[in-house]
Formats: structure tokens, sequence, C-alpha cells
């Protein structure tokens, strides 16, 4: 299972930039004896294998065409041959040169075969986790957090996850791919500005064919699969803005946000060799860092930053929608996780397998904190408790085994409840729909405990020493929670500016954002203003 786990993309896939120069240098040697027989033309590997970290530490961060390295090795071949039996004048003498040709096509050949081919099945499965994860998105976590604000909002959440699915769709095309994956610049060891961000040589997919590849899917797919995580990452932060942010507001910190935040904390983890996080070896198997850190600070500083609502006691407008919501973001999540072992493998299952169980033991665990409480099960707590054991799994599902996917869910349930209850409750923010309580607290959860975990004693497929990689995931973790805060509040500040206000009118807020922002209402008749 190590070495599966070992050789997937994403933390699991064996590194393509490896192969490519492999095939480079092997083509290299076939055109050297090429032009030592007499051929006219050079041959060299074209197109470019832009890798994840070895091991098990990044994912793809760019493509190499297939097609081209094929043809210029077989046309190495084709002139090595020429040259040296367009020189045999005997039978003999041909039968001779036929063996030197053959000798010389070995390198070629190899070569060919080691250029990454896309493969059906794992294509296949990242296309179905796509269609997972950018259903997350729309309906689940719009259902989600529509069935948890007053009646007199739910149009409001349900366009703003919708608007962000739209907008963040072109912006990955139009340069966000490229400052995540860009690889111009790096190189493994040595910290550079391209360690921190990613270049331009990919805007509006600039290089992108139908013939580059990413491991073994194309290319095209593997940007259609992180643009899904571009989309629900901002979306995820709508739960801290609820009911009290303007609509074009909501827009422009979504926005800078990901230039500020995002994009760079996609391409330090996943950018590749000689991207700053990937070069310390640190594990991030589908987001801990890039989605529910980032995320669930954003969202504490946002709340921060507007103030409290004019009522912010929680009022479930509608809990069907919340557990139907809930229920999609459950089953997305094995596109999540799943699709973040970058084929259709037992990297891959494994990963589901942990989600399952994370999930299951965290809602059984809160679920009975509930009731030991209380005296009944909570609709609401048993949907959170799911939700953050799912988050918290995030960063470690390829990398931890059953047992320790359990004691993750376990984890997630008592930390994640008390900063949704307690903490809260003790400073007064209002994470409206408890962004940070459960995304941003799994996901630090998560990626520390990953460090332990994951160590094969536990049944986990990490074979670096324990305390070295929990010491490395516990300075990732403080070091992008640090960052983000900052960067948030200037964006909000920024934001601030550009709209002249970030925060809806007091007696918008009474109305509902649903008539003042939309001129719709949810339900008919309306219900009486609370």
């Amino acid at each position: 299972m190590t070495t599966t786990t070992t050789t997937t993309t994403r933390g699991a896939r064996l590194s393509t930039d490896a192969r490519a120069r492999a095939s480079a240098a092997r083509a290299s040697g076939c055109a050297r004896a090429a032009r030592a027989n007499g051929a006219e033309k050079n041959s060299r590997v074209l197109g470019r294998a832009i890798g994840a970290t070895a091991g098990r530490r990044a994912r793809v961060a760019g493509a190499v065409s297939v097609d081209a390295a094929r043809a210029t090795l077989a046309e190495a071949e084709s002139n090595a041959a020429r040259s040296v039996f367009a020189r045999a004048k005997t039978p003999v003498a041909a039968a001779a040169v036929a063996v030197a040709g053959l000798t010389l096509a070995g390198p070629a050949a190899a070569a060919a075969a080691a250029v990454p081919a896309v493969v059906g099945a794992d294509t296949c499965w990242i296309l179905i986790s796509s269609a997972l994860v950018l259903f997350m998105t729309i309906p689940g976590l719009a259902a989600f957090y529509a069935g948890l604000v007053r009646r007199t909002n739910t149009l409001s959440v349900l366009i703003q996850c919708f608007a962000l699915t739209a907008h963040m769709s072109v912006l990955w095309f139009l340069c966000g791919y490229s400052l995540s994956f860009s690889d111009v610049g790096m190189k493994e060891g040595v910290t550079t500005l391209a360690s921190f961000i990613g270049g331009w040589d990919k805007v509006g997919l600039a290089g992108v064919t139908a013939a580059s590849v990413a491991g073994t899917i194309p290319e095209a797919l593997w940007v259609l699969y992180q643009m899904t995580f571009a989309i629900i990452t901002p979306a995820l932060m709508i739960g801290a803005l609820v009911e009290r942010m303007k609509f074009n507001a909501v827009m422009w910190f979504s926005t800078l946000w990901m230039f500020a935040v995002y994009f760079p904390a996609c391409h330090m983890v996943w950018g590749g060799p000689g991207a700053f996080f990937a070069d310390m070896g640190v594990l991030d198997f589908a987001g801990g860092i890039v989605v529910h850190i980032t995320a669930g600070i954003g969202a504490l500083v946002a709340a921060m930053y507007l103030g409290e609502r004019k009522e912010n006691k929680m009022h479930q407008g509608n809990l069907v929608l919340t557990f139907l919501g809930t229920a999609m973001l459950w089953v997305g999540w094995f596109g999540f996780n799943g699709g973040s072992a970058g084929a259709a493998s037992a990297g891959a299952a494994f990963a589901c397998l942990a989600t399952q169980l994370s999930a299951s033991v965290a809602a059984i665990v809160w679920t009975a904190l509930d009731v030991i409480e209380n005296g009944k099960v909570s609709v609401l707590g048993t949907c959170t408790a799911s939700i953050a054991g799912l988050a918290a799994i995030t960063p470690a599902a390829g990398f931890v085994g059953p047992v320790g996917a359990c004691l993750m869910g376990l984890a997630s349930a008592i930390v994640c409840r008390f900063f949704s209850t307690t903490v809260k409750e003790k400073f007064g923010y209002d994470d409206a729909l408890d962004v940070f309580g459960v995304h941003g607290v799994g996901g630090f959860l998560g990626t520390i405990l990953l460090g332990v975990l994951a160590h094969p004693a536990l049944g986990g497929f990490n074979d670096v020493p324990m305390m070295k990689q929990t010491i490395v995931q516990v300075i990732a973790a403080v070091s992008t929670a640090v960052y983000t805060a900052g960067a948030s509040w200037a964006c909000l500040k920024l934001t601030d500016k550009i709209t002249g206000g970030i925060r809806v009118p007091a007696e918008a807020e009474e109305l509902g954002l649903d008539v003042y922002s939309h001129g719709e209402t949810a339900y008919t008749p309306m219900p009486p203003v609370r």
C-alpha cells in the first residue's frame, strides 16, 4: 500500500517531471547516435513534464506534450535507420547495419514508452470527481447555508454561492491556474519569488492543448478539477458574511482574497519542486491548508471586521435544506478527497474510506455529546459534526489508515464543537454559520494530527519520522493562518473603500437581503420580519 500511495498525484503519484527528464535524456542519446551515423536532423524531446514533488508532497503543476515528444523520438529513430542503410552496399552489410539500427532504436523506443500517457480509468475518475466537487458548492454548500439563515435572507445566500461559482471559474481560466501552477523560475531547494507565487506564462490557459497531460490525465481536466477547489474555497467564507454584507462587496472581497491568499497558498503547497511548502516536506492531501485553514481564518477575520448582526442568534430558516446540503457535501467529498489521489487507484480507495470513517465517527461523537448536554439528538449538531469530520480528514485522507481516520473524526468532533460553542460565545465574534469553528479549526487540527497519524506505526503511509513531520506541519499551519489573517484584513479594508461601505444599512438587515439586494423572496407569502 505504501508503494501505491507514494506513486500517485498530489502526494501519491510518481513524479512525471522525473519521467520526462529521463525521456529527454534517452531521446538526446538517440539523436547523438543518429548524427554519428550521418543523420541530417537532430532529435530532442519536445514538451516538459511539470511534475509533482517527489514522493507524496505535491500535485501536478503543468504538462508535457506527449504526441510531440513521441513524434520527435520516432523521427530520431527513423533518421538513424535511414542514415545507416543508405551506406549499405551488400545484403550482408545491410543485415549488419540493421542490427545497428535496432540498437539505436532501443533508447528511442524506451524513451517513447517512458513518456506519460493518458489513462482512461484515471481520466474517468477525475471527471467524476470534478463533477462531485462542483456539486459540493452548487447546490450542496448553497443549500447548507441557506437553511441556516433567516427566511428573509435565503436567496441572498443561494445567489452568492452561484455567483462565486461563475466568477471564480472565469478568474481561474484567466490567471488563477497560471498563478497557482506555473513553475517558471522554480528550482527545487532554491527559494525565490517563484517559490511563493506562480508566473504568468499560462494566462488564459496558454499552452494547455489537447496533447498536454498532467500525470496520467489530460491537462485540461486537471485545470477543471483544480477550478472546483478555487470555487468552493471563497464560497465557504460566505457563512461568516451572511445577512449583513453587500452583494458587490462579497464579489470584490472574494476576488481580492483569491489573489492575496488562495493562489499563493495553492502554489506553495501544490506547486511542485521549488514551491516553498513543498520543499519543506509539508503534506496536504486535499486542502487542509489550501482550502480549510485559509477559508476558516478568512471567515473569522471577516466576521470580526463586519461586527455582529443586529440579531446574531442563529435562526434555522429551513433545516431540511441544511440536511440535504449536508448530504450533498458528504457525497461530494469523495471527489474532493478521493480525486486528489489523481488516479483511479488504491490510494483513492483508501482516501475515500478514510473520508467516510472520519465523518461517521465525528457525527456519532458530537451527537453523543449533544445528548449528554441537552438530552436530545440535534439535527443541526449532527450535520455540523459530519462536516467537521470531513474538514479534518481532508489534509490526511491519503496518508492515514482506517484507525487514524477514526481518531481524526473523534478529535474533530470534540475540538470543533468546543470552538463552535464555548470559544465563540466567550470571545463574542459573530461567525454566523461556524466557518472558523468547523473548517478553520478542523483543517488546522487535521494538518497537525497528520504528522502523527500518518506514521506507519499507526497504520499510516508516511515514512518521514513522526516528530519531524509534525513540526513541519505545525510551521505550515501556523504561518498560513497568520499570513491569511493579515492578508484578509487588508482585502476587507480595500473592499470597504472600493464599495463605499462593506455592510448593508441597518434597515436592510431588518428587512432582509432577499428584498433589499435582489427584490425577490424565497417564500410566498413573505414571512413576517423577525
